[in-house]
């Protein structure tokens, strides 16, 4: 537990630098995730002054929500394809500068043929889709914990890059 609860500090930590790279650059935030269950957008909506620059968040845990709510094509959902899709349309859906998406089989088994643990991670910004594949260890919650860091890891990366 001690792992799960350093990892959620350090995800808190990072949603505050955000919460001041966004304001500076201007961005706003939108969040699709699934796996996560809502574990994004509660750290972001925790940030210093949130309300300024995040818009909102879906948690599209079934995949049928992700193929009606977000137009992800059918077929598997922890994939490259259905982050990308969920990122794009969610940010234009809400009007943000920039979204997170996630989707993955978070455990104890296997989903689509992939192991616990595959991750999949997209970040939006300014129309630009970055990826990235994760195969993180541990229990449900310490995937769910890995991937919220990675994810907000991911778009603060990406939002330094507009300098």
């Amino acid at each position: 537990m001690a792992d799960y609860e350093e990892r959620e500090d350090e995800a808190a930590e990072i949603a505050a630098r955000l919460s001041r790279e966004l304001t500076e650059r201007g961005l706003t935030v939108a969040v699709a995730e699934s796996l996560t269950g809502g574990k994004i957008a509660n750290q972001l909506a925790a940030a210093p002054n949130s309300s300024e620059w995040f818009a909102g968040a879906i948690v599209c845990y079934w995949s049928e929500v992700k193929h009606l709510v977000l137009d992800v094509a059918p077929g598997p959902v922890v994939s490259e394809d259905a982050v990308t899709v969920m990122a794009r349309n969610f940010a234009a859906l809400l009007g943000t500068s920039a979204s997170i998406a996630a989707s993955g089989a978070g455990g104890p088994d296997s989903l689509e043929g992939q192991a616990p643990g595959t991750t999949w991670i997209a970040v939006s910004v300014r129309g630009e889709v970055h990826t990235e594949l994760h195969r993180f260890s541990g229990d449900p919650i310490d995937v769910l914990a890995q991937t919220e860091k990675a994810a907000l890891l991911l778009l603060e990366r990406e939002a330094a890059k507009l300098d």
